[in-house]
């Protein structure tokens, strides 16, 4: 059972993005060195590193933890088949079109959360630890005696329907739709429904690690605010059962047995851990008095590269927000963009899409392929009273971005899900051209 666990129903966080933190389930269980020679309540001291023990003190990711068994103690992995989850992005050509789909329809039957997920787009390699993969899920049961870790990358978790309670090797976060969470490279956790199903997606970012972007001109409080960002404290399982723990490495699913719950980390410190962030408390930037914003402006989270300015990975979010700008067509513009630009809707209406893209699904704009406004959304745009300002409510809407093109999976290309028509909602864009009159 767990030791001094806090109440069912309660929480305990600590704030501030990647600080070093330091938690304990049970009073002294945190040693006064990194790696004693005997540690506190005889428990075993590991060291997670998400970074190269060489990377700059400013980017140096990792945390000590004080386990009742190590990590190492189990068996030898076996190749799981797995044809949902994948790394391979090669298997069929990756067409120009804009792409859209419908939203995951929930399972009928009993899936958790590892065998709902399903790999939609992505680019790169694990193995260069370079490149992202897109997922999106869809749960009606609780993983039950099975954790899961993912050495190919981290995690970015975005609800859309349906509660999550993710618990951790290093404690429990609840997430609910509006909120996302982040587990590093190699975190073990599971996946608990509070409402009994889910779906949502997922990003898994092969390379750096995400990181609040620098403000420049917009000033030091702009965006994402530190303060929150909600890390878990320590909590622990000291349960002797068995469990089914899976891994995502090279690409391919791994499982291995354990006689023992992976939960049972009694106190950490670091600043490599999992956390949760609510979208509702993102510092939406102001009334544009002419022209149009970039939608950097709405930048969350980032995954730098080694080319400074482009990103493997950006999380941008379209928030609600108040539309003040003068003169100005004020939807997003009609756009070709040397990134790719994954979205999806967490709820509500996308203001640039009145129709067709729903909560839970999806669309797929690569690189240099041309959108914007559809033709309906567009008429209206401009025969709008721009001397109001117009309060865009009740939405939520998300971009995952790319450096490179996002290769769709031949499940997304052959999905019935996919909206065959989607390249229809610009038709109705009419010629309004007259050389005569300005």
């Amino acid at each position: 059972m767990p030791g001094n666990p806090p109440a069912a129903d309660t929480f305990q966080y600590q704030s501030g993005f990647a600080n070093h933190f330091s938690s304990e389930a049970l009073p002294g269980a945190l040693p006064a060195q990194n790696s004693p020679q005997r540690c506190p309540y005889g428990l075993y001291a590991e060291q997670l590193s998400g970074t190269a023990f060489t990377a700059p003190r400013a980017s140096n990711r990792r945390s000590w933890l004080y386990r009742i068994r190590p990590a190492a103690l189990h068996g030898p992995f076996r190749r799981m088949a797995s044809d949902a989850l994948t790394s391979d992005f090669t298997e069929v050509e990756t067409p120009p079109n804009p792409l859209r789909w419908d939203s995951l329809p929930i399972p009928d039957g009993a899936v958790d959360f590892i065998d709902g997920l399903v790999t939609f787009a992505g680019n790169g390699d694990p193995h260069a630890q370079r490149g992202c993969g897109i997922h999106l899920y869809a749960a009606t049961r609780p993983m039950t005696r099975r954790a899961f870790y993912d050495a190919d990358g981290e995690l970015l978790i975005v609800p859309q329907a349906g509660r999550l309670l993710l618990v951790t090797e290093l404690g429990r976060l609840p997430v609910e739709p509006q909120e996302i969470a982040v587990i590093p490279r190699g975190v073990r956790f599971r996946v608990e429904l509070p409402d009994g199903v889910a779906r949502g997606y997922v990003c898994e970012n092969y390379g750096a690690a995400f990181r609040l972007p620098d403000l420049g001109p917009i000033g030091s409080n702009g965006l994402a605010c530190e303060r929150d960002f909600l890390t878990p404290v320590a909590w622990y399982e000291d349960r002797d059962e068995s469990c089914e723990l899976v891994a995502k490495f090279m690409g391919n699913m791994w499982s291995t047995s354990m006689d023992h719950s992976p939960f049972d980390i009694v106190a950490w410190r670091g600043n490599l851990a999992p956390y949760k962030y609510d979208l509702r408390r993102f510092n939406t930037i102001g009334s544009i008095s002419y022209d149009h914003p970039d939608p950097s402006i709405f930048l969350v989270l980032q995954a730098i590269s080694d080319t400074p300015g482009v990103d493997d990975v950006d999380f941008v979010i379209f928030p609600p927000r108040w539309l003040a700008m003068e003169h100005t067509f004020r939807p997003p513009w009609f756009h070709r963009n040397v990134a790719s630009e994954f979205m999806g809707l967490i709820h509500g209406v996308y203001d640039a899409k009145a129709e067709g893209f729903l909560p839970g699904g999806a669309s797929l704009h690569n690189c240099m392929t041309a959108h914007g406004p559809d033709a309906e959304t567009f008429e209206k745009a401009s025969h709008a009273d721009t001397t109001r300002p117009e309060h865009i409510v009740d939405t939520m809407a998300f971009m995952f971005e790319t450096r490179c093109v996002l290769r769709p999976t031949r499940y997304a290309l052959e999905s019935p899900l996919l909206q065959t028509d989607y390249s229809e909602c610009w038709q109705g864009l009419r010629k309004h051209f007259n050389p005569t009159r300005a």
